[in-house]
């Protein structure tokens, strides 16, 4: 007999935290970009043999040059020989690094692809509790901007990287070959800029983190400066809360204008020595002495010269393209993070519910690294019935509901439907038989139809009507300016209460038997709170409800009613029976009573 056990993994223990520093993010990116890394590679031969044909012009100007210094006549198929010879190479070059480009690029799309397919079909099975916990700006920022982060290291830098070293090389080299001191009068400079480069670099990650600290203090004052403004001028306090802003912007100019000042002016220096001007200046006076010592005839100079000349726009690539690696390997990191939070276990015999019962068995629970919140509940729930869990903030009533749901898994004991556990339930079988709708509403980006859709994309029009007239929410989407093809956030701009019955709507059309409420009624005003309670009384109708509850009065009529408080059920029964106990909930239900007759 196959037992949950050997169907379902036990719950993981919490992941440690994961690895940062320069070497995690560069081995992060080295394993995203694993998909294109062989056309990576052929597009850096092909860099390579491009910068390589780059330096045919050189060579071809030196021939062209003695040829038309040669005495006598000038030799003119030497001199066309010249010319073809530097248009080939400038030809050679341009195609070959043009086809290198191409083929970055084509793999920059196709890495994009595989990538948000990846972060698409792993984040469909992570535990709906992980996007409860986050925002959205988490997974937008992985799948937008760090991805197209990792542009420039993709379609860029690979051939722009090769054909910053390879060009300066083959040229010192093509020197070396003709004179060892043409080679050493190209570089001579280049010291002069790595010593300042190194000592500008001294602390910088130090300095990072500071600016970075600096940065936050200044977000926290604003953020606090403004979510706080009302309450500050009503006290005539503004003066003293902008002073917070102040003293964190002065003292992170202090920082900035201390550490950036002195290294700008280095930098300033430093890059002189690798100018265009300076490097031309220096090698026109050391090949004037060459050539009047006799070690290096005149058209030999004018090569040394030449090549000289590419040093330092080899040297500004090679930070530039230092820089978007850095840029690209923090990226890479954050998503290898996001593809590696812990999905949800899928069994391997899937089994389908007998029924829509709701039992909770012992059922103990703590997040990752915290303390246990639930510690041992035991709770059922006959079919058409309404649960309420009603205790103190913190008691873990949402946690509750939600592990019906399966937000999360259970880390002792079982939570059952229609007698299967949920871990052995199919996920795509358990949303067609657990629907929830929670207090802060998640609406999609697109039409109100497709909102209310989204469990039942093939409904009719006439069932998405009967949908929206039953949550109390029909005639306020025809209200809008295009009606149902209304888009949200564009054309339709719901009230918190009108969004919550849009949601409710949504859970009326996807019929589920089994549905959970939490604290659907929470924000709404008073208004929206009526017209929500009867939306969410047609939505219980023959249903197996469990309902969160903070106001006790909406709960009167529930079956049943769970004191939860401690992580454990303290008290249950109907409303009536609670209140002759004189217990836990008669002293909750005192205090609602006393707090709506001061309202």
């Amino acid at each position: 007999m196959t037992t949950l056990t050997d169907q379902v993994a036990p719950p993981a223990a919490a992941p440690p935290d994961p690895p940062s520093g320069p070497r995690a993010e560069a081995s992060a990116l080295s394993e995203l970009l694993r998909p294109v890394a062989g056309r990576i590679r052929v597009a850096q031969v092909l860099a390579a043999v491009g910068a390589v044909a780059g330096l045919v012009p050189f060579v071809a100007l030196a021939g062209l040059a003695d040829a038309l210094l040669e005495p006598g006549p000038v030799d003119r198929g030497a001199v066309t020989g010249a010319v073809w010879l530097i248009v080939v190479g400038l030809g050679a070059r341009g195609g070959i690094t043009g086809l290198a480009l191409a083929i970055t690029h084509f793999a920059d799309v196709r890495l994009q692809a595989v990538l948000r397919r990846r972060m698409t079909a792993h984040l469909g099975r992570v535990p709906l509790g992980w996007f409860s916990e986050r925002t959205s700006g988490v997974v937008r920022k992985a799948a937008q901007d760090d991805v197209h982060d990792l542009h420039q290291v993709v379609a860029h830098h690979p051939v722009e990287w090769v054909a910053a070293w390879v060009l300066p090389l083959a040229g010192v080299g093509y020197l070396a070959w003709l004179d060892w001191r043409l080679a050493l009068l190209a570089l001579v400079t280049v010291p002069f800029y790595a010593a300042a480069y190194a000592w500008m670099m001294r602390g910088y990650a130090a300095k990072v983190e500071q600016m970075n600290a600096g940065n936050a203090r200044i977000s926290s004052a604003v953020v606090e400066f403004v979510s706080g403004i009302a309450v500050v001028k009503t006290f005539g306090q503004a003066r003293r809360a902008h002073r917070g802003y102040a003293d964190a912007a002065r003292d992170f100019g202090r920082f900035y204008a201390e550490w950036v000042g002195p290294m700008l002016r280095l930098e300033a220096l430093s890059t002189m020595a690798i100018s265009a001007p300076v490097v031309l200046l220096v090698s026109c006076a050391g090949v004037l002495w060459f050539v009047d010592a006799g070690w290096v005839t005149p058209v030999e100079a004018m090569t040394g010269i030449l090549v000289s000349l590419v040093v330092p726009t080899t040297i500004t690539a090679l930070g530039f393209g230092a820089a978007n690696r850095r840029t690209a390997a923090a990226a890479a990191l954050r998503i290898h993070d996001l593809l590696a939070t812990p999905v949800l276990p899928v069994p391997a015999a899937p089994r389908v519910p007998d029924g829509h019962r709701v039992e909770l068995d012992g059922v103990r629970f703590a997040y990752p690294g915290g303390p246990e919140v639930l510690r041992g509940i035991d709770l059922d729930a006959p079919e058409g019935t309404v649960t309420a869990l009603v205790g103190p903030s913190g008691a873990g009533k949402s946690t509750l509901a939600t592990l019906v749901a399966r937000f999360h898994d259970v880390t002792a004991g079982a939570v059952r439907i229609g007698g299967v556990d949920v871990r052995e339930i199919a996920p795509e079988v358990l949303y067609r038989h657990v629907g929830f709708v929670l207090q802060d509403v998640q609406l999609v980006h697109g039409t109100v139809a497709d909102n209310v859709r989204l469990g039942r994309p093939d409904a009719t029009e006439d069932e998405l009507h009967a949908a929206c007239r039953a949550a109390r929410i029909h005639d306020r989407v025809l209200a809008l300016p295009r009606g149902y093809d209304s888009v949200v956030g564009q054309d339709a701009l719901l009230s918190g209460g009108e969004a919550q019955r849009v949601s409710i709507a949504r859970a009326l059309l996807a019929d589920t038997p089994v549905l959970v409420l939490d604290e659907a009624t929470a924000f709404a005003d008073p208004e929206s709170e009526a017209e929500i309670q009867d939306a969410l009384s047609e939505l219980a109708r023959g249903r197996t409800v469990l309902v969160v509850a903070h106001r006790l009065s909406t709960v009167v009529g529930a079956d049943r009613i769970a004191v939860i408080d401690g992580g454990v059920v303290c008290e249950s029964g109907t409303h009536d029976a609670l209140l002759a106990r004189d217990g836990r909930y008669a002293a909750m239900w005192a205090a609602h009573r006393a707090g709506e007759e001061l309202s």
